[in-house]
């Protein structure tokens, strides 16, 4: 079987999905798109994913777009990254992944689109601001429910904390500040600390070299 993920290293969703194929030992090849030159926008790309986003997987000709779709995916054909596989366990999985989408990603991720990849023109403090305020709050929401186990979901790493720490990760500023966060910064930890566990630029390519 091939598996191809269409991804880019600055991506916190693409990160969620590669970061789950990587840790289920699935055997899968990142294909790099310049979503910075528009290449997600583009006809061929459109023609792939009519949504004009990364992640994309091509699982032997079946494509699935969205992180969430892609480790619900992962769950189902390897059987790991998701506790004791129970419906309960699953639907406590999906709650997670839906807060982060909606929440600390949904947040996350255009605020540190906006404050580190957006021409300076063009950034909007109060557009940041309000993005800033809803991101804290979505993270004293984890913090607190981290405070009280080391993982979300059951005794061991699930797609649920992979979805939530996607773009946690990262080193660009977009307000977030580990130690502010204790139980967030101990349970990213524990998170790196996971036998094959890679940094984003470490599984796929970036779109602007480290300086």
């Amino acid at each position: 079987m091939t598996n191809t993920l269409y991804c880019f290293g600055e991506s916190g969703n693409a990160y969620k999905a590669a970061l789950a194929l990587e840790l289920a030992g699935v055997d899968w090849t990142p294909r790099f798109v310049d979503f910075f030159k528009g290449a997600a926008r583009s006809p061929e790309f459109r023609a792939l994913n009519p949504m004009g986003e990364v992640p994309v997987l091509d699982a032997d000709g079946a494509i699935l777009t969205q992180s969430g779709v892609i480790q619900a995916w992962v769950m189902d054909e390897t059987g790991k990254l998701c506790g004791d596989g129970s419906r309960d366990t699953r639907r406590e999985i999906l709650r997670w992944t839906i807060f982060d989408n909606q929440k600390v990603s949904g947040m996350a991720g255009p605020l540190r689109f906006m404050m580190n990849f957006l021409p300076e023109d063009k950034r909007v403090p109060e557009v940041n601001g309000f993005l800033a305020g809803r991101l804290k709050a979505a993270l004293q929401v984890l913090e607190a429910e981290l405070g009280q186990r080391d993982w979300l979901v059951g005794d061991a790493l699930t797609c649920a904390d992979i979805s939530c720490c996607g773009y946690l990760h990262y080193d660009e500023p977009f307000t977030f500040d580990r130690a502010d966060y204790p139980a967030i910064d101990a349970w990213l930890s524990r998170i790196a600390a996971t036998p094959g566990w890679k940094h984003p630029y470490d599984l796929m390519q970036r779109a602007f070299p480290a300086t």
